[in-house]
């Protein structure tokens, strides 16, 4: 028995997509949609209440689309919305931040792990609370370098602007002595290269949930029987990628990211939901 309606994964921007590409590594045969809210980019700096109700509204989009499993590849987002998607939708929704914050738990042999992320993931404490629920004696240290997703999605990862953003907030993890760090941001990956020059030599072990994510969601999609049958030869072929707002600019940081052709982003407007969920709830 296969399930050939495809996976959902959705983020405010191109970040989403380091967590798509492990989905397709990792699981071939599947068909993908990709959401970027661009409209609505970046979610960092919102309030958990408005990142919510974007996040519902991609997912009830997505849903209308007959996905059968939501990724919210955007930390942010996940730590926002999560429970509250979880709740109200019927297939399952999956975050981003347990399967890092688990895999940073089991890489620090020194139990002092440092997250860097958004304001907004920071703010939730979502973090801190997935690495001490996985190791309580686990000491964490929460980093944030507000630039650093408008350097990815301009296209300047891999620059002295993007080194110059890390610097400084790298320094206070490495006074801190922290042994590993948790990028605590999708788009964070793609900052990998300015990371190794600006670490050297030193000893920081650097975790990211994109394969870890994709892992889960193999898992599951495993276990509930939601597999596609067969392998898919142009995986490519079978992504579709949508967007909320500038496409042309989507297409640009994409091209990027990926070593091979991808479809034309098409735009889309969610629909708002008529039910919005309470600040603290």
């Amino acid at each position: 028995m296969s399930d050939s309606r495809p996976i959902g994964v959705f983020d405010s921007g191109v970040g989403g997509l380091t967590v798509l590409r492990e989905i397709r590594v990792q699981m071939p045969a599947e068909g993908l949609i990709y959401v970027a809210d661009l409209e609505h980019f970046p979610y960092g700096p919102r309030s958990q209440e408005q990142v919510r109700g974007l996040a519902l509204d991609i997912i009830a989009m997505l849903v209308g689309m007959d996905v059968k499993l939501v990724v919210i590849a955007c930390n942010t987002a996940t730590a926002a919305a999560l429970h509250v998607a979880r709740e109200r939708f019927d297939i399952p929704v999956v975050g981003v931040i347990a399967p890092g914050a688990q895999a940073a738990a089991a890489a620090a042999r020194g139990g002092r792990v440092a997250v860097l992320s958004t304001e907004g993931t920071r703010a939730s404490g979502e973090y801190v609370h997935a690495i001490k629920e996985a190791n309580p004696g686990i000491l964490v240290y929460s980093a944030v370098a507000p630039a650093l997703v408008e350097i990815v999605e301009d296209g300047d990862a891999d620059t002295p602007r993007a080194d110059a953003a890390l610097q400084p907030v790298l320094e206070r993890i490495f006074e801190w002595r922290a042994d590993t760090l948790v990028l605590g941001c999708t788009h964070y990956p793609l900052l990998r290269p300015a990371l190794r020059r600006l670490i050297g030599s030193r000893r920081l072990h650097v975790v990211d949930s994109a394969g870890t994510t994709a892992e889960r969601v193999s898992r599951i999609v495993a276990v509930n029987r939601l597999g596609a049958a067969g392998t898919a030869a142009t995986p490519a072929a079978r992504t579709e990628l949508l967007v909320t707002a500038a496409p042309a600019r989507f297409r640009s940081s994409a091209a990027r990211l990926f070593d091979e052709p991808l479809p034309e982003p098409r735009l889309v407007r969610p629909v708002p939901q008529v039910i919005r969920v309470a600040t603290g709830s």
